[in-house]
C-alpha cells in the first residue's frame, strides 16, 4: 500500500462526491503511527475538508461505523452537540468511496474540519484527572441516552474474537502466529467465557471510541470536553472498553512518544482517582469493574494481534506483538486486581 498514489484516490473520491469543485492541494496530516492516512484537502475557492483513507478491517464495517457516528453526532445534546466531526453527506447518506484495483482495497470518507481547543498536558495533575473523570462520565451518559436511536452494528466483541480464531485455523494464520497459536486460542477462550459470565445480556452497550490517546481530543479552558476525532476503533460495545486508554492518559508516566500497552496503568492510584470521579456521575457495577481486564485482553487480541500488522507500522506491530506474548498476556492475571478498584469505589 505504501507505493499507492493516495492523492489520486482522494481526487477520484471527491469527483464522485462533487466534481464541480476543483481540488487545489492535498496535504497529508497523518499521525504517522498507524497505517491509516488523514489529509487536509483545500479547494480553489479556499474551502477545506478532511479526508480519511483507510484499509484497516472491512469496508462494510468502515461504512457502517461512519453511519453510526454520524447519527451519534447529530443526536448528542448540549454540551456535546459539537464534540464529534460531521461526515459529508450525499443524498442524505454519509458519502464513502471504495477504491479497488489489483491487491489495493482502500476506502475514503470526508469530514468537515473540526474545531479544537486545548490539548491536555503530557502528564496530568490531580485536578486534571478529577475533571476528566467527571467529563467522560457525562459524555458516556450522553452517548448511552441516544443508543436506542442509532443504526444497528454488525460488529461485536464475540464476532471479532471468532474472526481471530478463524484466522488461526488457516495456514497463513498459523504461519504468522507460529509458536503462539495455542496461547492465542487459550486467550480467546478465556475472553469468550468471561464475557458471557460478566456482561453478555446484562450490561448495556453504547458507542465507544476505545482509542482515547491524549492527541485525539481537546478540552476547553475549564477542562470540559470540546472535540473528539480519530474514529479508527469506534464500535458499539461496553463503556469499560474506553477505560484502558484513560488509564494511559492519567498514568504517572504521562504521554509517551515510544509506547507499549502494559496493563499496569489500570492499577495506578491515579486511574482509580479518575474512576472515583466517574463513578459519582455514572456509577459502575461490580461486573463492569471485573470486565476491565477482559476489555484489556480483547484490546490486545483484536488490535495488537489480529489487526496489528494492518493498523500499526511494521516496526510498531512487531514490537507490540512480541511484548503481547512475553508480557501483556502473562500480566493480566498477575497484575489486575478488581477487588482493589471495587474497594476504592465502595462497590
Amino acid at each position: 500500500m505504501r507505493i499507492v498514489d493516495y492523492p489520486s484516490i482522494i481526487r477520484e473520491a471527491w469527483k464522485g462526491f462533487d466534481a464541480s469543485q476543483t481540488i487545489q492541494t492535498i496535504e497529508d496530516i497523518s499521525a504517522r503511527v498507524s497505517t491509516n492516512h488523514v489529509f487536509r484537502v483545500r479547494f480553489d475557492n479556499g474551502d477545506i475538508v478532511i479526508a480519511k483513507l483507510s484499509y484497516f478491517g472491512k469496508y462494510e464495517h468502515f461504512k457502517e461505523d461512519h453511519r453510526i457516528i454520524q447519527a451519534l453526532a447529530n443526536n448528542l445534546l448540549y454540551p456535546f452537540e459539537n464534540v464529534l466531526a460531521k461526515s459529508l453527506l450525499k443524498n442524505n447518506q454519509v458519502y464513502t468511496y471504495r477504491y479497488k484495483e489489483g491487491l489495493v482495497d482502500a476506502w475514503v470518507v470526508f469530514y468537515n474540519p473540526i474545531r479544537t481547543m486545548n490539548k491536555m498536558p503530557r502528564r496530568l495533575e490531580e485536578h486534571h484527572i478529577r475533571t476528566l473523570g467527571t467529563q467522560i462520565a457525562k459524555f458516556h451518559k450522553a452517548c448511552a441516552r441516544v443508543s436506542s436511536v442509532l443504526p444497528k452494528s454488525s460488529k461485536t466483541l464475540r464476532s471479532d474474537i471468532q474472526g481471530l480464531l478463524d484466522i488461526l485455523d488457516t495456514e497463513s494464520g498459523q504461519f504468522e502466529h507460529r509458536n503462539h497459536v495455542n496461547m492465542l486460542r487459550e486467550q480467546c477462550d478465556i475472553f469468550l467465557k468471561n464475557r458471557q459470565k460478566l456482561v453478555a445480556g446484562t450490561v448495556e452497550t453504547m458507542p465507544v471510541f476505545v482509542d482515547w490517546n491524549i492527541g485525539n481530543f481537546s478540552v476547553t479552558d475549564n477542562l470540559e470536553l470540546f472535540s473528539r476525532w480519530d474514529y479508527d476503533w469506534f464500535r458499539i460495545s461496553y463503556r469499560v472498553m474506553d477505560f484502558y486508554f484513560f488509564s494511559r492518559v492519567t498514568s504517572d508516566v504521562g504521554d509517551r512518544t515510544v509506547f507499549s500497552y502494559f496493563i499496569g496503568p489500570l492499577m495506578e492510584d491515579r486511574f482509580i482517582l479518575f474512576l472515583q470521579e466517574y463513578h459519582k456521575v455514572y456509577p459502575l457495577t461490580e461486573n463492569e469493574v471485573r470486565f476491565m481486564k477482559e476489555a484489556y485482553r480483547f484490546f490486545i487480541l483484536n488490535y495488537v494481534i489480529k489487526y496489528g500488522r494492518y493498523f500499526f507500522h511494521r516496526t510498531y506491530a512487531t514490537k507490540l506483538q512480541r511484548e503481547a506474548y512475553e508480557i501483556y498476556f502473562p500480566s493480566i492475571d498477575q497484575q489486575f486486581d478488581a477487588d482493589k478498584i471495587l474497594r476504592a469505589l465502595n462497590i
